[in-house]
């Protein structure tokens, strides 16, 4: 909640809108995270790690895991979608991967 009166922007990937397969899904998503009145705001907003100057965050909803970051430029990125959670670990553990998410939004 403290990052979010700063926010100046918002940045959906390519990877993200072609994880779900569904436009009017994907926004339906951006949405609820954007709006923080949602009853399931630990769920949507939950920290994992800082990253180079970068808050990195995930949402959990309908059983899929959105990552999504918060970059210097105080934008919001949301970056992919994943249904398994393994592979959901996989990412977040993989410091390059994410950097190169952040770096082409």
């Amino acid at each position: 909640m403290a990052v979010r009166p700063n926010i100046r922007g918002v940045v959906v990937t390519k990877r993200f809108f072609k994880d779900l397969k569904d436009e009017e899904k994907a926004k339906a998503i951006v949405r609820d995270v954007l709006d923080c009145s949602n009853a399931d705001f630990y769920e949507l907003h939950k920290f994992e790690k800082h990253l180079d100057g970068c808050m990195v965050f995930r949402a959990k909803t309908e059983g899929m895991h959105i990552v999504y970051c918060v970059d210097k430029d105080m934008r919001i990125i949301f970056m992919r979608v994943f249904k398994n959670f393994k592979e959901y670990e996989k990412f977040l553990d993989n410091k390059r991967e994410l950097t190169k998410f952040i770096m082409r939004a």
